[in-house]
C-alpha cells in the first residue's frame, strides 16, 4: 500500500512539474518526464510499482496534456501512437532497470561473499591446531550468516568433535553426519534445535570428516539458495584440515628420521667402544677356566665367561643393526643347498640347544637358493636361540621348509607359549619384545636384525602362532644354475 501511494505521489509530481509547460511543450516532449519518473520509481521501489507506474503515467499524460484534456479521448490518432509507445518503453525501462538493480545487488553481494571467503582462508592457513580450524569456521559463519556450525572429524570409527565443547546434541544427528561421511554426499536434517546441513570435507585423497552447520528456524529453500556457499567453506575447510593432517606426517616422519639416525650412531658407537674390552674379558675368563682353581671359583669362572660371551653376542647385534640401518650391507650371495646353512646354524649354537631337539624337514625337491649364507646363518641363529629361549626345556624346534609359487618358505617353530596376539605386526621392531616383562634375557634386536637381512635378499618374514610360536621367512627361487650329474665311465 505505502509503495503503491509512493508512485501515485512521485507520478503527481511529475505531472504538477509539467503543467506550467503544457502549452509549450509538445506531449512527446512531456512522456521524457514521466519516463523518468517511472525509472526513478523502479530503482527505488521495484519492478511492481515501476507497471504501475508505466500505466499511471500514460492515463496521467493522456488525460492532462493530449488534447482533448480533461478526457481520455485522443483526437489526433498519432498521439494514439505516443502513447503507446510511451507505455512499451515505461515498461521496458521499469524491467531494465529492475534488473539492472537486481545485478548490482547481487554483484555486491558476491564481492561481499568473495571478501569474507578469503578472511576466511586466510585465517585458517594461519590455523596451527584443529581445534583452531573448527574456531574460525565457528566464528565466522556466526558473523555473516548467524548460524551455528560443529567441525566433525572420521578417526576411523566415528564421527569426533574438533572443538571441546561443540559437538552434536543427539543420536539422529550424528546418525545423519555418518551418512554423509560414508556416502560423500550432502545431507539435511530438520530437527528441533532448527535446520541443519551436512557438507562432507573431501580431501585429496580422501574424506576428512563432516562440516554440521544449524541454521536455527529457517526453511530448506532459503538455504538451498546459498547452498554453493556453504560447499565453497566446507571446501575450505577441508584444505586446512588436511594441510594440519600432511604438516603432522612430515613432522612425524622428520621426527622418526632423526631418531633412527641418532640411535644408529649411538648403537655404532657403543658396539666399537664395549666390543674390545669385552673381548679381552672374554678371553680372560677363558684363559682361567683351563687353570688350576678351586671348584667354587671354577664356577665363577664359567658364569663369568658365560655372560661375557652372551654380551659380547648382544654387542655384535647392536652392531650387525647398526650396518643395516646404515645401509652398509653387501650381499655375498651363491647358489647353495639350504640344509648346510641350516647344520652350520645348529652347530655354531652349540650349547644353547643342548636342552631342545632340533628337528629338519625338508623336502626332497627342494632346489638351490640364492644367498649370502653368512647372512642367513646370522638368521637362523637368531630365530634357533629365540625358539630355545620361549620354550619348555626338552621340547622340539622344528625347522620345515617348502615351495609356493616363486617363493620359498622356510619356517622355525616351537611349542612355547607364542607371541602375544596384539604383537604379531611389531615384533620385527627395533627393541621390541614379545612380552616386555619377561625374565628371558634380550633387548628386542635379533628379530629386527632377521627382517633386515630377509629385506635385503628381497624375500618377507612374519609371525604367527600356531601350536607355539613360528617365524616363517621366504626366499626368492629364481632360476638355479642346471648341475649336470658325473657319467660313470
Amino acid at each position: 500500500m505505502q509503495r503503491t501511494l509512493w508512485v501515485a505521489l512521485s507520478c503527481g509530481f511529475a505531472t504538477l512539474l509539467a503543467w506550467p509547460l503544457r502549452d509549450s511543450l509538445d506531449p512527446a516532449n512531456t512522456a521524457m518526464l514521466y519516463l523518468l519518473a517511472v525509472a526513478l520509481i523502479a530503482m527505488h521501489a521495484g519492478r511492481h510499482s515501476a507497471i504501475i507506474a508505466a500505466f499511471l503515467s500514460t492515463a496521467l499524460l493522456d488525460f492532462f496534456f493530449i488534447q482533448p484534456r480533461y478526457s481520455f479521448t485522443v483526437a489526433d490518432v498519432q498521439y494514439v501512437v505516443t502513447l503507446a509507445v510511451m507505455l512499451v518503453i515505461a515498461l521496458i525501462i521499469g524491467n531494465l532497470t529492475t534488473v539492472l538493480k537486481r545485478q548490482a545487488a547481487a554483484a555486491i553481494e558476491r564481492e561481499l561473499e568473495s571478501q569474507a571467503l578469503y578472511q576466511l582462508a586466510s585465517q585458517l592457513a594461519g590455523a596451527t591446531s584443529l581445534e583452531n580450524v573448527a574456531i574460525a569456521t565457528r566464528q565466522f559463519l556466526h558473523r555473516m550468516h548467524n548460524c551455528h556450525s560443529v567441525l566433525l572429524l572420521d578417526n576411523g570409527q566415528q564421527l569426533d568433535s574438533a572443538e571441546p565443547g561443540h559437538t552434536l546434541t543427539s543420536s539422529v544427528q550424528s546418525i545423519v553426519a555418518l551418512h554423509a561421511l560414508k556416502h560423500s554426499e550432502i545431507s539435511s536434517l530438520p530437527d528441533d534445535e532448527g535446520y541443519w546441513l551436512f557438507l562432507p570435507l573431501t580431501g585429496s585423497s580422501y574424506i576428512r570428516g563432516v562440516l554440521a552447520i544449524n541454521f536455527g528456524i529457517i526453511t530448506a529453500n532459503t538455504v538451498s539458495t546459498q547452498q554453493s556457499l556453504y560447499e565453497a567453506i566446507a571446501s575450505l575447510v577441508a584444505i586446512a584440515v588436511e594441510r594440519l593432517h600432511f604438516v603432522e606426517v612430515a613432522q612425524r616422519a622428520h621426527i622418526q628420521m632423526i631418531d633412527e639416525r641418532l640411535r644408529s650412531a649411538i648403537l655404532s658407537a657403543l658396539s666399537h667402544d664395549i666390543r674390545t674390552p669385552l673381548t679381552v674379558l672374554y678371553g680372560m675368563a677363558d684363559n682361567l677356566s683351563f687353570a688350576q682353581i678351586p671348584e667354587s671359583v671354577s664356577e665363577t669362572v664359567s658364569a663369568m665367561r658365560e655372560q661375557a660371551l652372551r654380551l659380547n653376542n648382544m654387542v655384535s647385534n647392536l652392531l650387525d643393526m647398526a650396518k643395516l640401518h646404515a645401509g652398509n650391507i653387501q650381499l655375498n650371495q651363491e647358489w647353495q643347498p639350504l640344509e648346510e646353512v641350516i647344520g652350520a646354524s645348529i652347530k655354531l649354537l652349540g650349547a644353547a640347544l643342548n636342552q631342545h631337539s632340533v628337528r629338519v624337514e625338508l623336502p626332497s625337491d627342494l632346489p638351490f637358493l640364492k644367498f649370502d649364507a653368512v647372512l642367513l646363518e646370522r638368521v637362523f641363529c637368531n630365530l634357533l636361540e629365540n625358539a630355545a629361549k620361549y620354550s619348555q626345556p626338552a621340547s622340539i624346534i622344528t625347522i620345515s621348509a617348502q615351495v609356493d609359487g616363486a617363493s620359498a618358505h622356510i619356517s622355525i617353530q616351537n611349542s612355547g607359549p607364542g607371541f602375544p596376539p596384539d604383537k604379531l605386526d611389531r615384533v620385527f621392531d627395533l627393541f621390541e619384545r614379545g612380552n616386555a616383562e619377561s625374565t628371558v634375557p634380550g633387548v628386542g634386536l635379533g628379530l629386527a636384525i632377521c627382517s633386515s637381512i630377509i629385506q635385503a635378499h628381497s624375500g618377507a618374514i612374519f609371525a604367527s602362532n600356531r601350536n607355539g610360536a613360528c617365524v616363517t621367512f621366504t626366499l626368492p627361487l629364481g632360476n638355479p644354475p642346471i648341475i649336470e650329474l658325473e657319467s660313470d665311465e
